[in-house]
């Protein structure tokens, strides 16, 4: 049997991804707002062959969130442009949103990141969730999620379009006729669509990539649908292996569906690890975090990212029946209303204790063998393809992952010894796509 190598991205979060990380590193708590903080992590990442580092964004924050957690939600762009410079071959992967951007813009930005580059830029589509957005760019009103995402595929679209406004032999340098590029190999968008009007070419040349390559991260039906039309790396939540087989094989249906190769597209779940010498050792360090952490922080962390604004909910009554019988506005949301509906009566924080409120649904604690062991399990069950490794506390858990685990598969030949290609394109065995 043939085995695809595994792939790997790095989620970079300020001290770690448990929400208690900044309490237990050593590290100066204002270190994460510098570059050395990201820098570091990315250089670990590509030290360990990853696949690419992956930054989140956030477009709008709750107040609730600077008492319990670091903020750092930088611009991913500049971020990862300040990177570009200090990596060589580790893929760049940053948030965009397709409902408060414009097209034109997003595709110059991610554009320019692979430029910069030489051609390891990603864009993690995403629609926001949170309602809190919408005032921060002044809007009236936050979009249902029906529209968030119709609005999305319209959005990748045209982003595409804008890509593709140059030919790639468009720059001719001819000096002695004194052209530069070749009019032409310009192809404007000339784009009316439903939501969005995009007239002229990018002002500047296709990048390395054609397009960067697009992630999504979407659970609900419509998110598959997106990540089935676009998507070539998706970040998933499942709870279990039983739920990532499925999880997975409903995607590869969808994108086959959807009349493109399942073989191009992988599934990267999340998956938070915290790593030991012994068992204990990795076990100690997790109930240590536990310890630290705020049921507070918890319940208003599970309704902000279902979609609500926490500071309008009180903890100890039941969720509002008027939002109970209504439309989630995100997959989150589905969970909290089928559990609310369940238990009407329940006070809000009981209902949410069984709620995760953070990204990822697994967390893996133990030794490197144990880890590599659980990884090859999952990929041989067909349940991922890789996964987003999240460090509890980082740069420390991406540092044992990488000194760790990474040789351990390399030994059990599930994992490269060396980078393939320059192009984060050519590292996922992508091909670079033509014009359109």
């Amino acid at each position: 049997m043939t085995v695809r190598p595994l792939r790997f991205n790095a989620f970079i979060w300020p001290n770690g991804y448990h929400e208690s990380a900044w309490r237990v590193v050593g590290d100066d708590v204002h270190g994460v707002l510098g570059l050395d903080y990201y820098a570091e992590i990315a250089r670990i990442a590509e030290r360990g062959l990853m696949d690419a580092i992956f930054l989140a964004d956030n477009i709008a924050i709750a107040e609730y969130r600077v008492t319990y957690l670091p903020q750092t939600q930088f611009d991913p762009i500049a971020v990862l442009s300040a990177l570009a410079a200090v990596t060589s071959r580790i893929g760049l992967i940053g948030t965009g949103s397709t409902t408060y951007s414009k097209p034109w813009d997003l595709a110059r930005r991610f554009a320019t990141l692979d430029h910069l580059s030489g051609g390891r830029a990603g864009w993690n589509i995403v629609t926001t969730v949170t309602p809190l957005a919408a005032g921060n760019f002044g809007e009236r009103g936050h979009l249902g999620h029906d529209d968030r995402y119709a609005r999305a595929h319209e959005f990748v679209e045209v982003v595409q379009r804008c890509w593709d406004s140059w030919a790639d032999d468009a720059v001719v340098g001819d000096r002695d006729r004194g052209v530069w590029a070749d009019r032409a190999r310009l192809g404007a968008p000339h784009f009316h669509g439903r939501f969005h009007d995009v007239e002229g070419v990018l002002p500047f040349p296709r990048s390395p990539q054609g397009h960067p390559v697009l992630v999504q991260a979407g659970q609900s039906p419509a998110g598959l649908g997106l990540a089935a039309r676009y998507a070539e790396l998706v970040f998933s939540g499942p709870g279990s292996l039983d739920a990532g087989v499925a999880f997975r094989a409903d995607l590869r249906a969808r994108v086959t569906a959807a009349g493109r190769d399942p073989e191009q597209v992988s599934v990267l779940p999340a998956l938070m690890v915290t790593l030991g010498g012994t068992e204990a050792e990795a076990t100690a360090k997790a109930r240590r975090l536990e310890e630290l952490a705020s049921d507070e922080f918890r319940w208003q962390n599970a309704l902000y990212t279902a979609g609500f604004d926490p500071d309008g909910f009180d903890p100890d009554k039941p969720f509002p029946a008027e939002l109970r019988d209504g439309q989630a506005p995100s997959s989150r949301a589905q969970r909290l209303f089928a559990a609310a509906h369940a238990r009407p009566e329940a006070p809000l924080r009981e209902i949410l204790r069984g709620l995760d409120g953070g990204a990822g649904q697994l967390h893996f604690v133990g030794t490197p063998e144990q880890l590599a062991e659980q990884i090859i399990t999952w990929q041989d069950a067909g349940g991922a393809d890789g996964f987003t490794i999240m460090g509890s506390t980082l740069p420390y858990e991406l540092e044992a992952f990488t000194d760790h685990v990474v040789p351990l598969l390399q030994r059990r030949g599930r994992y490269r010894t060396e980078y393939r290609g320059r192009t984060l394109r050519e590292n996922l065995g992508l091909p670079r796509p033509a014009v359109g």
